[in-house]
């Protein structure tokens, strides 16, 4: 080989060659031919692995939770090379789904939420309560953090008010806001 250089389009490597019994020169390119991966739909549909997708998903799934964007980028790289590293280039959206909701749950527990809401469809609230009591049995079991308490809690009481005093007037109270006081009723003698 005498010379390598990237094309310019950089998809391909050209190098320059020698023959050595008849140093006769020639050109070569060298190209990565990848398959590309393919999800298979619910409906039987086939589309290639999109990683803005997962991506768009994801952002809405942490939207106001704590988690930084390079942290979403490193999940997404992380899911794509273990995907690239499976010798099938097939890949069905469900499980595509499973192994996002696997990192999301170690991630951001209400990113998870998010996340599973969407992609297993909830159709109404025992269906979303069911999934939030599989993630704090899961929790209870492995002793990473304390089971969430379901239940409302209590409004704090008001403080007691203070007595009058004894020997203090009655103060009139206002009937109106910005008003000093109640408005006096006279009457007329006839």
């Amino acid at each position: 080989m005498v010379d390598s250089r990237e094309s310019r389009e950089g998809d391909s490597i050209r190098r320059r060659r020698e023959c050595l019994s008849c140093a006769r020169r020639f050109t070569s390119y060298e190209r990565v031919e990848e398959v590309p991966l393919v999800i298979l739909k619910k409906d039987g549909r086939r589309e290639p692995f999109d990683r803005q997708k997962v991506m768009k998903g994801l952002l809405l799934a942490c939207q106001k939770r704590p988690v930084s964007l390079a942290r979403i980028e490193q999940l997404v790289g992380d899911l794509q090379a273990r995907l690239m590293e499976r010798p099938d280039r097939e890949i069905r959206s469900r499980e595509l789904g499973e192994l996002i909701m696997d990192e999301l749950k170690g991630l951001d527990q209400v990113a998870y939420v998010r996340f599973a809401s969407v992609y297993r469809d909830f159709k109404d609230l025992p269906d979303f309560v069911k999934a939030l009591e599989g993630l704090m049995h899961k929790e209870a079991a492995t002793g990473r953090a304390a089971p969430v308490s379901t239940s409302i809690p209590a409004p704090p009481s008001a403080p007691p008010a203070p007595e009058p005093s004894k020997s203090a007037k009655p103060v009139p109270q206002a009937l109106f806001p910005g008003e000093a006081e109640a408005p006096v009723l006279r009457t007329r003698k006839k």
